[in-house]
């Protein structure tokens, strides 16, 4: 019984450790939950006369800044944005988006496209460099920049 008991502490060690040694998932599937691995820390805001709370990225996040990622999302209609290659994205559809639902900051992104892409209110693939933002509170944390949309195949 003990050597059962020792051998499976053992497996446990190795599995942490290995999970802790593994690279940043970056598949299609992954992609929001790593982006979801932020904190925040208040941060008294000069403009605003108020603190605010500013996003602190992990390591695997930080990992992501200005690599060409593959996302799947949805595409959220905002007043504001000029056009159809400007635009919000999240991982969630439009009654549970972060501006709407419950869904954390975490969980949208602006999209700078280098063509337009047409609404639609199933979920899309797009292709582009991933810009970390913890400085501007007038823009969101991610930006997709250069941004084209994939064919699921």
């Amino acid at each position: 019984m003990r050597l059962l008991f020792s051998c499976i502490i053992c497996l446990m060690f190795f599995n942490v450790h290995a999970q802790e040694n593994t690279p940043v998932e970056t598949s299609v599937k992954s992609i929001w939950k790593t982006l979801g691995k932020i904190t925040y820390k208040k941060e008294y805001d000069e403009i605003m006369g108020f603190k605010i709370d500013k996003p602190v990225f992990s390591s695997d996040v930080q990992s992501l800044d200005g690599q060409e990622i593959t996302i799947k999302g949805y595409i959220i209609p905002v007043e504001g944005y000029k056009s159809h290659k400007e635009f919000i994205f999240s991982a969630f559809p439009y009654n549970m988006c972060f501006f709407c639902g419950g869904a954390g900051p975490e969980t949208v992104m602006e999209v700078l496209a280098d063509e337009a892409v047409k609404y639609t209110a199933e979920p899309i693939l797009l292709k582009g460099k991933l810009v970390l933002n913890d400085m501007d509170i007038n823009r969101l944390m991610y930006a997709l920049e250069g941004a084209i949309m994939v064919d699921e195949k």
